[in-house]
């Protein structure tokens, strides 16, 4: 009767228990139902997932999973690998250097699209329609 009565609270059963019932059943034949009233079970069901787990992954399926969930972190994953990959005074000055360069050529072009708006226009159509007629002999 004691397996039968609905539990209050969520009993977790050991691995060796799981196993206990797993192999129980295998040895004697019993059903899922007789297997639960021996081992003072409320739900037969448990059993069939333990049977299936170990069949799968063998005695690891049995054993208890961290359920909901996993809990933030409080850095993410590119600021750990930001961290991680620090860049040597080199790499830094290289890296520096590069931005330079691109801005003074950003710099460059703006001065000269401001100087003579119509010559920049001029010479993007010109760039545009020689892309186009590759296009068409393509």
């Amino acid at each position: 009767m004691e397996g039968l009565k609905r539990r209050k609270t969520k009993k977790e059963y050991s691995v060796q228990f799981k196993l206990d019932a797993v192999q129980f059943m295998l040895e004697t034949g019993a059903s899922y139902q007789e297997t639960a009233v021996q081992f003072h079970l409320n739900n037969p069901s448990l059993i069939v997932r333990w049977l299936k787990a170990c069949r799968e992954q063998g005695i690891e399926g049995l054993k208890t999973k961290p359920k909901g969930r996993p809990s933030m972190s409080k850095k993410t994953n590119k600021q750990k690998e930001k961290e991680e990959k620090k860049l040597t005074r080199e790499e830094e000055l290289e890296r520096e250097n590069e931005l330079l360069r691109l801005e003074n050529a950003y710099l460059k072009k703006l001065r000269a699209f401001r100087e003579d708006p119509n010559a920049f226009h001029e010479k993007h159509k010109q760039r545009w329609h020689s892309n186009s007629k590759k296009k068409d002999f393509d």
